[in-house]
């Protein structure tokens, strides 16, 4: 192998694991690693206007693709600016390797100019970090972190270089796959579920009464969506998702309960609380689902399918954990069904179940009360659903306006819905769109996003229009915090403390200054013409602001701690009295 320099490994090594794409920005430390870009000239590189969004781009990337995605920052504050996109990528479980430059490893411990100890902040954040201490290591190490990046649990992983390691000649050359793997003889991810456990979870599948799948983003990493369907289908259990695990089943299928949880729909939740058998799928029992954990399907037995072993009775205690790649579990799962000739124990409990679904859903469906004289954030959804034939790519910040784009846009295959599910990162929605128009041309990509998420990472229109990327910006505008609001609403007696963002820039302006098309509606009739003129462009981003009903409120909710009994509806009224379950 010809002698080059480290930074040059760095690219190589890239590309053999197919990396097409980086985003970020170059500094002091990194410098080495650009150079080598710019005469390597093989990978593209997206120059993002701060390192988060640079971060979260490569997040969308991976989100939308399934491929591993790639950010690329200096040392000290260009490494720490990552932090947050790390974290989020960590907390959703999605596969980045970001890449900070160091300083020279003489300087490293001596408080020199832009050093910080990036692997020691990052260490509770990542999957797993790296220094690199040795060129001859580089090649090795890169490969390691996608190895750890993509496989068992997907996790974000960081690899530290300095830049003498980057300055340095050497013949290393890179290794195989085989090499990788035997490098790596502690870290077996768990693949194949257990027979006896499948052979359990097989049977209280065809005992059960009133058994719902409960499924997470797990099942959409792992492509388990048509083995979901398959088994909803032959069993007819009625299905639920995550916000994260949206796409994982067709949410226009009639056995389609829709999102569970804080903001999930009244069917899902009564639907979960009153089952007698919950199979979870690639799945965490978060707070935002469960909420007070001891009233959480307290009449079912709980089947737990996750290739994370810590996961599994994290949260809740499980009758039947199994470990394992979800798709291939869910495989084996289905054939010991077929093996028993799916013969459904009790047919007419799960009939009567069905049954009491359906009686849910048409008496609390998803509803708000329309208005011919102000934009309703939930008429605002339905119409991008509208417009573009349920097909889009959606994009959101986090607030009100990310549950309501859960709430009211149907999303029918997997990567279609992406969102900061764990971290709840507000300023996600911007950059995450843009990784995601990269890695998926072909889709039309919206970003709904609330006006206080926007302002978090709006440098990033820049972005776009540098590169003509052509996303479409919504950006719901209600002049306040909206979710916080709510709560202090519905929980401090309207005490509004510091959430008033009345005080804008003019966001078309700003949208023309940063080289995109702005645009402005606060008129339902014109609402959807304006939509289908932004979807129609498609050689630079477009910023739609749309001013909306000011003090609308996110409902159904489950107050923070209290139980599915204790949701609030539309009307914010409690109807714990009208929900008693009464199929036996």
């Amino acid at each position: 192998m010809a002698m080059r320099k480290g930074a040059d490994v760095v690219i190589e090594t890239l590309l053999k694991e197919g990396v097409d794409v980086i985003f970020g920005i170059p500094g002091g430390a990194n410098m080495e690693i650009y150079d080598a870009l710019y005469r390597i000239n093989k990978i593209k590189h997206i120059l993002a206007r701060h390192e988060q969004g640079a971060g979260h781009m490569a997040e969308g990337y991976a989100k939308a693709s399934g491929k591993v995605g790639v950010a690329l920052a200096t040392s000290g504050p260009g490494a720490t600016n990552l932090i947050t996109a790390i974290a989020d990528a960590y907390m959703d479980s999605v596969p980045v390797v970001f890449l900070t430059g160091q300083v020279p490893t003489f300087l490293i411990g001596n408080d020199a100019f832009q050093e910080v100890d990036i692997v020691g902040m990052t260490r509770p954040v990542t999957k797993h970090n790296f220094l690199v201490k040795r060129v001859e290591d580089l090649p090795l190490i890169i490969r390691q972190a996608f190895y750890i990046a993509r496989t068992g649990r997907p996790g974000p992983v960081l690899v530290d270089i300095p830049k003498d390691i980057t300055q340095t000649m050497t013949d290393v050359e890179i290794p195989s796959d085989e090499e990788v793997i035997n490098s790596l003889p502690g870290y077996k991810p768990h693949i194949e579920g257990n027979p006896q456990q499948i052979k359990r979870a097989a049977q209280l599948i065809l005992e059960a009464k009133r058994p719902v799948l409960y499924v997470g983003g797990g099942a959409v990493a792992a492509e388990a969506n048509a083995e979901i369907t398959e088994l909803a289908e032959l069993m007819k259990i009625p299905v639920t998702t995550t916000n994260m695990g949206k796409g994982a089943f067709d949410e226009r299928h009639p056995l389609s309960l829709r999102m569970l949880g804080m903001h999930g729909t009244y069917y899902a939740n009564m639907a979960v609380y009153h089952s007698d058998l919950l199979i979870a799928v690639g799945s965490r029992f978060d707070d935002r689902v469960t909420g007070k954990v001891d009233e959480f399907a307290p009449f079912a037995k709980i089947i737990h399918i996750d290739i994370d072993p810590a996961s599994i009775s994290k949260n809740i205690t499980v009758d039947v954990p199994i470990v394992g790649d979800i798709r291939s579990v869910l495989v084996r799962l289905i054939e010991e069904i077929k093996n028993k000739n799916s013969k459904i124990v009790h047919e007419d409990e799960r009939k009567a179940w069905l049954e009491q679904i359906d009686a849910w859903k048409k008496a609390y469906p998803l509803s708000y009360k329309p208005s011919d004289k102000v934009i309703k954030p939930q008429f605002l959804i339905e119409t991008i659903y509208d417009v573009t034939e349920g097909n889009a790519i959606i994009a959101t910040g986090v607030g009100q306006h990310q549950m309501w784009s859960a709430m009211f846009y149907k999303y029918s295959f997997p990567r279609q819905f992406i969102n900061s599910g764990g971290l709840g990162t507000m300023g996600f929605g911007l950059p995450a769109g843009i990784g995601a128009k990269i890695a998926r041309p072909d889709k039309d990509v919206f970003i709904i996003d609330g006006d206080g998420s926007f302002l978090m990472t709006m440098q990033e229109l820049i972005t776009a229009a540098h590169y003509n990327i052509p996303i479409k910006v919504i950006i719901l505008n209600n002049a306040y915090y909206g979710m916080v609001r709510q709560w202090q609403e519905l929980f401090y007696n309207k005490r509004y403390s510091e959430v008033d963002l009345s005080f804008q820039p003019d966001f078309v302006k700003l949208a023309e200054a940063c080289g995109a098309i702005g645009m402005r509606t606060d008129n339902p009739k014109e609402l959807k013409d304006i939509l289908l003129k932004a979807k129609n462009v498609n050689d630079k981003p477009v910023l739609v602001e749309v001013i909306v009903d000011r003090e609308e409120n996110c409902l159904p909710m489950v107050p923070a701690g209290k139980s599915y009994k204790d949701m609030l509806l539309s009307d914010g009224k409690n109807v714990e009295a009208e929900t008693m379950y009464l199929v036996g």
